[in-house]
């Protein structure tokens, strides 16, 4: 009898952030630019008055309201268009902002983002007046917030989430809390941690394992009712030899092209 063939691993799921810092639109395909970056992804951020003023550079997460600072943000569901520069914003599938990125577009989307965020019970606004107001930065084109000046792309396998969920006893944990460009089943737990080096083709694009991912508090954040209700970090210190809370990995393309769910994943030592 003939061994069966092993599985191959492939893209379960894909994500990008229109906006840093807020919640994820799902996609069927993500397209890798030649820069190495996902194409409407993190291309707008909402950075605070003390960091930067209106200029449109990059720099660190600390300095925009996030998911990691207002925990909150989660209930938002976000939409943007880029080809018609259009953004919408609901709650509780009520809308609560359409706009434009015009001067006026801009303004109406600070103010109600804004005062949503003063209403929340944690938010990083109330006692900190330097940092008012808020500024809309980012041409609604360019990828270029995220949390490396240099971009990548992310991946995680849904096996390493269900080890954590494990930890957690929580067997419906969120992927989205991890804010992954590229999910995929089909591999061992904690698999992709093993890649930094390596070569991964994923669809159209070659990829080159860069990095493991430290996580942050917004992993704590309920992606759908934005509470802090997962001691997420130290789980994940408990979940496998490491001595930070790390999932996820960052991948540096090496091409430009499209990935799509369901593409296989193969990873290769061409690197190494």
């Amino acid at each position: 009898m003939l061994d069966k063939p092993a599985s191959v691993a492939r893209v379960a799921a894909l994500y990008r952030y229109p906006i840093k810092g807020f919640t994820p639109e799902p996609c069927d395909a993500l397209t890798v630019l030649e820069e190495g970056r996902i194409a409407g992804d993190r291309v707008l951020g909402l950075r605070f008055a003390d960091m930067g003023g209106q200029r449109d550079d990059w720099c660190k997460k600390q300095a925009f309201l996030s998911l990691m600072n207002t925990s909150g943000l989660a209930r938002l569901a976000i939409k943007f268009d880029p080809q018609n520069m259009h953004l919408t914003m609901s709650l509780g599938g009520k809308l609560m902002l359409e706009a434009g990125l015009d001067q006026t577009g801009r303004q109406r989307s600070v103010e109600i983002i804004t005062q949503y965020v003063l209403d929340l019970p944690e938010n990083p606004l109330q006692k900190h007046p330097e940092r008012l107001p808020l500024n809309l930065v980012g041409d609604g084109l360019t990828p270029r917030y995220q949390d490396s000046s240099a971009g990548r792309v992310t991946l995680h396998g849904r096996e390493s989430l269900r080890a954590v969920a494990g930890i957690l006893g929580a067997h419906d944990l969120d992927e989205r809390r991890f804010r992954s460009n590229i999910a995929v089943e089909g591999l061992s737990p904690w698999e992709e941690q093993g890649w930094i080096g390596k070569s991964v083709c994923i669809g159209e694009v070659r990829f080159r394992g860069y990095a493991v991912k430290e996580r942050c508090l917004a992993t704590h954040a309920n992606p759908k009712t934005g509470e802090r209700d997962l001691p997420v970090l130290k789980a994940l210190l408990n979940s496998y030899d490491t001595k930070k809370p790390v999932f996820a990995i960052s991948l540096m393309p090496e091409n430009s092209g499209i990935i799509r769910v369901g593409d296989p994943v193969l990873c290769s030592d061409v690197y190494t």
